[in-house]
């Protein structure tokens, strides 16, 4: 696999080798010892898997405290934009974000370290998304930050008006009113 660094430190784009031939592709998703030797330690404990149609977007969502998580991310049908918004008020690049497109047809994986909000926006008709996470969901401990927050500046590539949210995904805080990692 190729471990790309990103403009944050410790969030990663990963483009698995991908072998094909007549019959399809073969590819190697997910190597733990191979992960801890680029990035560092980390012990995944659960899969989750979502399915959103055209327009959807998700997030931005974090879990505080101890219940920060970490994030290894990827799109087996369909295509996204993937962003990490870094939440870590010691962090150089604070209130920065990194955006990438993810898709069957790229197979890449996006880490995204913990003391990080996350949110996605679907970009083809359906979209299967796989998160492999650190931590159990701690719905105590669940925040979203507005995906518009003006003072982030995403560039989403829709309009507002195309796009489909949760109701508590409207009900996201400011920036300036989350509750951030130290």
């Amino acid at each position: 696999m190729n471990y790309i660094e990103t403009g944050i430190d410790g969030v990663w784009v990963i483009e698995p080798k991908v072998l094909g031939d007549s019959r399809g592709y073969f590819m190697e998703a997910f190597k733990e010892a191979e992960l801890m030797e680029k990035i560092g330690p980390v012990h995944f404990i659960q899969d989750n898997e979502s399915q959103s149609g055209y327009g959807v977007l998700r997030g931005l969502h974090y879990q505080k405290g101890a219940f920060s998580q970490a994030k290894l991310v990827r799109v087996i049908k369909g295509r996204v934009i993937d962003v990490a918004v870094d939440l870590r008020r010691s962090s150089p690049t604070f209130g920065q974000h990194i955006s990438v497109e993810l898709s069957e047809a790229n197979k890449r994986q996006f880490f995204i370290p913990r003391g990080f909000a996350h949110g996605f926006c679907v970009l083809s008709d359906e979209a299967l998304f796989l998160y492999k996470v650190d931590q159990p969901y701690a719905p105590l401990s669940e925040a979203c930050i507005r995906f518009d927050d003006p003072t982030l500046d995403i560039d989403w590539p829709l309009a507002p008006q195309e796009m489909i949210l949760s109701e508590k995904d409207k009900e996201g805080v400011r920036f300036t009113d989350a509750d951030l990692f130290e």
